[in-house]
């Protein structure tokens, strides 16, 4: 499944798949096959995107186009 929020979320922050790699803590091709949909993202991986973008995993997966992060 292709998410294009993630690497559209990813360039608004002016940031390289190197530099998501290293926050997830993973390879760069690794993730850039996340973004291109060649694999499916893990949920914690999700998650940590989510905080780090401080954003929903709903907005990342397309599913809302409320960019603001869930209140707790």
């Amino acid at each position: 499944m292709y998410f294009r929020r993630l690497a559209d979320t990813r360039v608004d922050k002016d940031l390289k798949q190197k530099e998501v790699a290293a926050i997830l803590e993973m390879s760069p091709e690794v993730y850039r096959r996340y973004e291109k949909g060649l694999r499916e993202i893990p949920v914690w991986a999700l998650i940590k995107l989510a905080d780090y973008y401080q954003t929903s995993t709903d907005y990342l997966l397309g599913r809302t186009d409320d960019p603001s992060a869930p209140r707790a």
